[in-house]
């Protein structure tokens, strides 16, 4: 009996040990890592399980582990969270705003994606994926800060999957706007409060030296720190709203191409326009929609940045909280998102290098989840604009 047992583990682990195969074995024979055209079966029929199975990525994209053992697995764009809020003054609660905002895009590419304003699909003319979150604590802002820098990094100092081409209008082949001659992939960034724009604008800084920033917000993010929190620390002195003076400081921003847009915020005294406008910005104030309209207002913001690499920065209460109520700081007076999704069709044509929304707070949001949809969709508009333009220009000769 004895020795029949022991004949029978032995046939077992014989048996164990001739079927033991690496993950990458044991995927089914007709499994497409990065479907085209996503989500629709060979009768083209779209079904419910395309939406609401699976694990929620942004618009139900490739889940690629990017920072670890998928790292060599090249991308055009990259969608990252940033999962981090302790740098808030009102509302915390942007740490599941990531979260928040995959869910709100579940419905993205129901139909296929093809964004009928801009006339592009994204998602078939580009590989995106979804990196999942970098790993942040919520213990140490100093060591928090840092740990998105080298996550923001890591993604993009990689060589982008899609070559350059050649130039729609002269032929002429594309050369990379980076400083290193390098073909970066762009990242989007799911936020996380505001105070994560300083770690990326750090890691930009470092493909693309001083860069442009567009960006949208109720409220300016260049106090001082003695203005804004009283800097009793070192570490308190760098929050969302000191982020731009600290990057200001640091030589990150290109000073006199850089905009706000949907400023309504209330003030300490005029002498933070003073500072902002040491920081490197230009304004548009919210209520100029009223005068100008949408196409004024990209009109100043295409005259500021011009050809420029740019980076695009998106505060969620840059919409109003009828709108997008699930915020940290909400303030009314806003633009509804139509307004703002025009406002970035408007951008085609720029050179956004990377871009980021935040402030996505969605304890605070409807049952409805507009505040989420609301992120998604003025994501879907970036990612839009992105696909139509290469980070490229022609090399003068």
């Amino acid at each position: 009996m004895k020795l029949l047992f022991l004949s029978t583990v032995a046939s077992f682990a014989s048996f164990v040990c001739g079927h033991v195969h690496h993950d990458d074995d044991q995927v089914p024979l007709d499994y497409v890592r990065f479907p085209q055209p996503m989500y629709r079966p060979s009768n083209g029929e779209v079904t419910a399980d395309a939406i609401f199975s699976g694990i929620t990525t942004f618009a139900k994209l490739p889940w690629v582990q990017c920072l670890t053992r998928e790292r060599h697995i090249p991308f055009d764009i990259a969608f990252i969270g940033a999962p981090f809020d302790t740098g808030t003054s009102y509302r915390p609660g942007a740490r599941f705003g990531p979260a928040g905002i995959r869910a709100g895009s579940r419905r993205l590419t129901l139909y296929g994606g093809y964004n009928v304003p801009l006339e592009v699909n994204p998602f078939k003319s580009l590989r995106i994926v979804d990196c999942g979150d970098i790993p942040v604590t919520p213990y140490d802002n100093k060591y928090a800060i840092q740990q998105i820098e080298d996550g923001h990094k890591a993604l993009l100092h990689r060589e982008a999957y899609s070559p350059l081409g050649n130039d729609s209008v002269t032929g002429k082949m594309l050369m990379p706007l980076s400083l290193d001659g390098v073909n970066h992939p762009r990242i989007i960034t799911l936020g996380g409060d505001h105070t994560i724009v300083l770690p990326i604008l750090r890691s930009i800084h470092s493909a693309y030296g001083p860069i442009s920033v567009i960006h949208f917000d109720s409220h300016l993010d260049t106090w001082k720190p003695s203005t804004f929190g009283g800097a009793p620390s070192e570490q308190a002195a760098v929050n969302h709203g000191t982020y731009f003076y600290w990057a200001s400081q640091e030589g990150l921003i290109s000073n006199g191409s850089s905009i706000h847009g949907a400023i309504r915020t209330t003030l300490s005294g005029l002498e933070d326009y003073e500072n902002d406008d040491n920081a490197g910005f230009k304004r548009i104030e919210a209520r100029e929609i009223d005068v100008i309209g949408t196409d004024g207002i990209i009109k100043k913001i295409r005259e500021t940045v011009g050809d420029r690499p740019v980076y695009l920065s998106i505060d969620i209460d840059s919409i109003d909280p009828a709108f997008a109520p699930a915020t940290g700081t909400p303030e009314t007076g806003g633009w509804s998102t139509r307004e703002l999704r025009t406002i970035l069709r408007g951008l085609d044509g720029l050179h956004i290098v990377s871009a980021d929304i935040v402030e996505v707070a969605p304890a605070y949001d409807t049952n409805a989840e507009l505040t989420t949809m609301a992120a998604a969709d003025v994501l879907f508009e970036v990612l839009s604009v992105m696909a139509k333009t290469a980070l490229g220009k022609v090399q003068v000769d």
